[in-house]
C-alpha cells in the first residue's frame, strides 16, 4: 500500500515590521502608516503601536513577491492603495476591507516607482526593466507602455493634471512624456550619475532631483499659458538653479509635504535635511534684501577704488532691484536636519496638519523599526517609535518550550519571548549576541550562549538577565538539556560546545538569597571534554547514552556520555558540519554541513546509510520529528524541506522565507514548527489533516519547473535586444503569464464548441425539414447557453488586465471566428465597452490580413455600421447621467439639512450671536450696579 503524509502549510509569520528594499507611505486618510514586510503590507497604528491590518497578496509566500514599491492615492476620499512586486506584478486593495481588488500583470522585473494621479483614476508604475507602464485604476487594465530610459527607473511624477508624467531613471537622464499623445517630448540632463528621486509640490511650481552628485537641482515648470514664442513648446521642465546639500551621500528620497511648505531629502545614511519652502511674496522679499546688499557691497568697493563707473553700477542695480530676479536659493531654505540612530531605509509625511509645529515626518530604519518624528521651526522632536514587534538584526536561534507555549528568539543584542499561536512579543530582555538558547525544564528561567562566550541565565517571567557567566574563551555554537532515560527534559543539567575547544557539562543549582529569603538559579560546571579542534554542534541521544561533537574538521565524534570515551568517528563530509541531530529511538543521527549535503548515519555501527544533496547552500539546522524518523532542514537557499530518513525521499519542500534560514525548532507533537530567518522573520507551519503521497509531490515539482522553463522559454533570453529610440516609443501594457495563457485555450476551446454546437444545430434543422428530426439535444458543457452566449460568457470570464494579452495569443482563424460574434454582442447595452475592446485589439493585430482576407469584410462592414451607434448611445447615456447628478448635488446642497454646509459661515454667525449675547449681559449687569447704589445711599 502507497504511504501517506500529512502535509505542512505556512501558518503564522511575524517579527517583521518595516522592510529593507520598500519604501513605506501614509493612507489616503493619514492616520495609518503602510509599511511593506516583507511579502504583506501592514497598516500601523503610530498611536497604539499595533498593526491593525494586514494585506497579503497569497496565502503562499515566497520571495518573489516580496513588497518593493507602494502608493497611496492622495486623495482622502479614496480608499485605494497600490503595491508593486518583486514579480513585476502591481496589487490593487482596498485599505479598509483589506482587500486585493485587481492583480496587473505587465513588467518583467521588480516594480520599483508608483504613483497615482491627483483624481486617482491613473496609475503609473516603473521597473527594473526599464519601461514605465500607465495603468487605468478603474478599468483594471494596462493603457500602454512608454519604452526609453536605458536602466532602472527610480522614481516617477503625474504633471498638468495627469497630462504629462515626468520619469527618472539610473541612466542619468529625466524624461517628460505627454500622455495624450503618448510619447517623450523632452530628455532633461545634467545630472552626472544615477537620478534617484524626483517630486513636484502641490502647486505644481518646482521640481526637484537628486542624485549621486553634491547638489539638489530644481526645475521650473511652464505650462502652456507661460510659453513665450521663441522658446520651444515642448521644454516643459527649466532649469531653476542648485542648492549644495550638506551630507555627502546620495539622494534616496525626495518628497514634498501636502502644502509644499516644506522638503525632505533622505539621504543614503542617517540623516534626512529639511528644507523650508517660501511662497512668492517671501521670496521676492528675500530677493531684493540679497540685491540690496549685493548693491552695497559694489558700492563700497566702488568707493574704495574710486571707480568712474560708479554711478553706472549704481543705477544698473536700482533697475535689477525694481524687477528683481529670484533664485533657487530665494525660495528654498535649510531649516533642520534630522539624524537618525541608525541607517534611514525611507520617509513619508504624513498628508495631515499636525495641532503644534510645521509636519510630520516618518522613517523606516534598516534595524526594523519605525520612527516618527515632528518638524517645527527651531527643533524636532520623536513622537512615536515601533520596535518591539521584532529584532534589531536577524534572528540566529529560536527555541520553544518544553509545552510548546512560550519561543524564544536571539539577536545580536536581544532576547525576544514570543507567543507562538499568536506571534505577540511578550518579554524582551537585552543581552549578548545569542547564538544558541535552550529554555530550562520548568520554562521558567532561560539560556543563552553568546559569541563572545558568556552564558547569560534569563528570567522568563520578569523579562531579566539574572546572571552571566564566563563559560568559554570562545563563542558558544550549541547548548543542549541533557535528557533522562525516558528521553523527556530532565533538570540533570546541559552541555555546551564551543570554539574554545571545549565541551562542557553543566548542573543547575538553587542558590538562598539573603536579601528577600528567595532562591535564585545558577550553574556550574562539572565536567569538561577536551577537543582538538573547534566545536561547531554538539547532540545528545534521547536515552543520554551518547554525545556527538561536530568539528571544524569536518568530521563527527561520538562519545558516551557518562564516561566520556571515544565510541565512533563519522567522516565523510567534504566542508565542515554545521547541524546535526538524533532521533527519538536512537538509531539514527542526521548531519548538515556546508557541503549542502545530509547524511543519514546509524548511531550502532556508524555507517552512512544515504548521502543527499538537500539545498542549493549551506544546510544551517537539521531537527527530527520526535518518535519519528521525519526530518526538517533549513539552508542558506532559503527553503524549509521536509524528509523521510527511512525511505531517502524529499516530502516537502516550503517557500516563504526572504533570505537565508539560520534557524528551526519542532514541536513535541510535531504538529508545527518554527523557523528564523536573516529577513528578520519568525514563520511557523502548521501540520495539517490534508493527506499526501510522495509521487504526486514529485510529480507537482517537475511540472512546476517545466512551467519555470516556459517562462524563460517565453521570454526568449538569446534574441537581440530591441533597439530603443532617444525620443522614447510606446508598446503594449501587459505580458504573457500562465493566466493568458490557459485563457486563450479557454477561450479556443470554447470557439470550437460553439462552431460544433452550430452545424448540429442546422444538421438538426435540415432533418427536420425532412421528416427525420427528433428532439435535439443541447451540449451540457454549455449549461444552457447559445452558441454566442456560451463564447460570451468565456471571454467575459478573463480577467480585465489579461484580455489584451489572451487576445494577442488568439490564432488569425479563431480571431475571424470571434469577430463573427461581435455583431450579435454589441447589441447587449452592457457588453459595448468589452466589445470595443476586443475589436479594437484584434484590428490593431491582424490589421493587415483582415484587409485582405475576403471572408473578412463582410463582418467589417457590418461592424462599422452598428458599432460606432451603439457607442455613441452609451455616450450621450453616460453624459445624461452625469448630468443628472450634477443636478442632484445642487439640490441636495440647496437643502437646509445637507451635512456640513457652509459649516465655517453658520460657526462663525454663531460665535457672533454669543459674543453679542454676552456683551448685552454684561451691559445690563453694569446698569443694576448702578441702579443698585443709589438706591443704598
Amino acid at each position: 500500500m502507497v504511504k501517506s503524509y500529512l502535509r505542512y502549510e505556512p501558518g503564522l509569520a511575524f517579527g517583521v515590521i518595516a522592510s529593507l528594499d520598500s519604501k513605506i507611505t501614509y493612507d489616503p486618510s493619514g492616520l495609518h502608516l503602510l509599511a511593506p514586510a516583507l511579502d504583506k503590507l501592514a497598516l500601523w497604528n503610530l498611536k497604539q503601536g499595533l498593526a491593525s491590518k494586514t494585506f497579503s497578496p497569497s496565502s503562499r509566500s515566497s520571495h518573489t513577491l516580496a513588497v518593493t514599491s507602494v502608493a497611496a492615492s492622495p486623495s482622502s476620499s479614496s480608499t485605494s492603495i497600490a503595491s508593486g512586486h518583486a514579480d513585476g506584478s502591481i496589487r490593487l486593495w482596498d485599505y479598509e476591507k483589506a482587500t486585493c481588488e485587481a492583480t496587473l500583470n505587465g513588467h518583467k522585473s521588480a516594480v520599483t516607482a508608483l504613483r497615482y494621479n491627483h483624481l486617482s483614476s491613473l496609475l503609473a508604475s516603473g521597473g527594473k526593466d526599464c519601461d514605465v507602464i500607465l495603468w487605468d485604476v478603474v478599468g483594471e487594465a494596462g493603457l500602454f507602455r512608454l519604452r526609453g530610459h536605458r536602466d532602472q527607473v527610480t522614481d516617477l511624477v503625474f504633471l498638468d493634471s495627469g497630462k504629462k508624467l515626468v520619469t527618472c531613471s539610473k541612466d542619468k537622464f529625466i524624461r517628460v512624456w505627454d500622455l495624450e499623445m503618448q510619447h517623450c517630448i523632452q530628455i532633461v540632463s545634467g545630472h552626472h550619475s544615477e537620478v534617484w528621486s524626483l517630486d513636484v509640490d502641490q502647486k505644481e511650481r518646482f521640481l526637484v532631483s537628486g542624485s549621486a552628485d553634491t547638489e539638489l537641482r530644481f526645475y521650473q515648470i511652464r505650462t502652456n499659458a507661460e510659453m513665450v514664442e521663441n522658446e520651444s513648446k515642448w521644454e516643459i521642465l527649466k532649469q531653476f538653479g542648485e542648492i549644495q546639500r550638506q551630507n555627502k551621500d546620495r539622494v534616496a528620497t525626495l518628497r514634498f509635504n501636502k502644502s509644499g511648505s516644506l522638503l525632505a531629502c533622505q539621504v543614503a545614511g542617517k540623516s534626512v535635511e529639511i528644507y523650508r519652502v517660501l511662497d512668492d511674496v517671501e521670496s521676492m522679499r528675500k530677493a531684493k534684501r540679497r540685491l540690496h546688499r549685493k548693491k552695497e557691497k559694489v558700492m563700497t568697493k566702488a568707493m574704495v577704488v574710486d571707480n568712474e563707473n560708479g554711478g553706472f553700477v549704481d543705477s544698473l542695480s536700482s533697475q535689477e532691484l525694481q524687477h528683481p530676479t529670484v533664485a533657487v536659493s530665494d525660495v528654498f531654505k535649510l531649516l533642520q536636519t534630522l539624524r537618525a540612530s541608525k541607517k534611514i531605509c525611507s520617509i513619508a509625511f504624513c498628508p495631515n496638519v499636525p495641532k503644534v509645529g510645521l509636519a510630520t515626518l516618518s522613517l523606516s530604519l534598516n534595524n526594523n523599526m519605525l520612527e516618527t518624528h515632528l518638524i517645527d521651526t527651531d527643533k524636532i522632536s520623536k513622537l512615536y517609535s515601533i520596535e518591539l514587534h521584532g529584532h534589531r538584526s536577524d534572528i540566529r536561534s529560536v527555541t520553544l518550550s518544553s509545552d510548546n507555549d512560550l519561543l524564544m528568539s536571539t539577536s545580536h543584542n536581544a532576547v525576544k519571548i514570543w507567543n507562538p499561536s499568536t506571534g505577540v512579543c511578550l518579554r524582551t530582555i537585552e543581552s549578548g549576541y545569542g547564538l544558541c538558547s535552550s529554555f530550562v525544564p520548568g520554562n521558567r528561567y532561560a539560556l543563552v550562549g553568546t559569541k563572545s562566550g558568556t552564558l547569560e541565565i534569563l528570567d522568563v517571567g520578569s523579562g531579566s538577565s539574572i546572571e552571566v557567566i564566563e563559560a568559554h574563551a570562545g563563542s558558544i555554537r550549541s547548548i543542549v538539556p541533557i535528557p533522562d532515560e525516558n528521553g523527556s527534559v530532565s533538570s540533570c543539567g546541559f552541555v555546551t560546545g564551543s570554539a574554545d575547544h571545549d565541551v562542557k557539562f553543566w548542573e543547575y543549582q538553587l542558590l538562598q538569597k539573603p536579601v528577600n529569603d528567595s532562591k535564585q538559579l545558577t550553574v556550574t560546571n562539572v565536567r569538561t571534554l577536551k577537543m582538538n579542534d573547534d566545536v561547531l554542534a554538539v547532540c545528545i541521544s534521547p536515552n543520554s547514552k551518547h554525545l556527538a561533537v561536530s568539528l571544524l574538521d569536518c568530521t563527527i565524534k561520538v562519545f558516551f556520555v557518562d564516561s566520556l570515551k571515544f565510541f565512533l568517528s563519522l567522516y565523510g563530509h567534504k566542508l565542515p558540519v554545521l547541524c546535526m541531530d538524533i532521533s527519538s529511538d536512537g538509531d539514527l543521527i542526521v548531519s548538515g554541513s556546508a557541503d549542502k549535503n545530509l547524511k543519514i548515519w546509524g548511531l550502532d555501527f556508524g555507517d552512512c546509510h544515504k548521502s543527499i544533496f538537500a539545498h542549493a547552500d549551506s544546510v544551517m539546522d537539521v531537527k527530527f520529528v520526535r518518535n519519528t524518523h521525519y526530518m526538517f532542514s533549513v539552508g542558506k537557499d532559503r527553503l524549509v524541506k521536509y524528509w523521510d530518513a527511512d525511505k531517502f525521499e524529499l516530502l516537502l519542500t516550503l517557500e516563504g522565507h526572504h533570505a537565508e534560514v539560520w534557524c528551526l525548532a519542532v514541536s513535541n507533537r510535531g504538529d508545527f514548527i518554527v523557523t528564523g530567518s536573516h529577513d528578520r522573520s519568525i514563520r511557523r507551519w502548521d501540520r495539517t489533516e490534508e493527506p499526501f503521497f510522495i509521487e504526486e509531490e514529485r510529480e507537482k515539482r517537475l511540472e512546476e519547473l517545466f512551467e519555470s522553463d516556459l517562462d524563460n522559454i517565453n521570454e526568449d533570453r538569446y534574441a537581440p535586444k530591441e533597439l530603443v529610440p532617444d525620443e522614447g516609443s510606446v508598446g503594449v501594457p501587459g505580458k504573457k503569464t500562465k493566466e493568458t495563457l490557459s485563457a486563450t485555450d479557454l477561450v479556443i476551446d470554447a470557439l470550437d464548441m460553439a462552431d460544433a454546437e452550430i452545424k448540429r444545430i442546422d444538421q438538426h434543422k435540415e432533418d427536420q425539414k425532412n421528416g427525420r428530426g427528433g428532439e435535439f439535444q443541447t451540449n451540457i458543457m454549455m449549461r444552457g447557453l447559445s452558441p454566442s452566449d456560451y463564447v460570451l460568457h468565456t471571454l467575459a470570464n478573463v480577467n480585465t488586465n489579461d484580455l489584451e494579452q489572451t487576445l494577442l495569443s488568439l490564432p488569425f482563424s479563431d480571431a475571424l471566428k470571434l469577430m463573427s460574434y461581435l455583431k450579435e454582442w454589441v447589441l447587449v447595452p452592457d457588453k459595448v465597452e468589452l466589445v470595443c475592446r476586443v475589436t479594437t485589439v484584434l484590428l490593431q493585430t491582424h490589421h493587415n490580413q483582415l484587409t485582405t482576407a475576403e471572408a473578412a469584410r463582410p463582418v467589417l462592414i457590418v461592424l462599422k455600421g452598428i458599432l460606432h451607434e451603439r457607442v455613441k448611445e452609451c455616450k450621450d447615456t453616460i453624459g445624461f447621467n452625469l448630468a443628472a447628478m450634477d443636478h442632484l448635488k445642487e439640490l441636495m446642497s440647496m437643502r437646509s439639512e445637507a451635512p456640513f454646509r457652509d459649516a465655517k459661515a453658520k460657526l462663525m454667525e454663531i460665535r457672533q450671536w454669543q459674543s453679542k449675547r454676552t456683551e448685552r449681559g454684561d451691559t445690563n449687569e453694569k446698569r443694576r450696579k448702578k441702579k443698585q447704589k443709589p438706591a443704598s445711599q
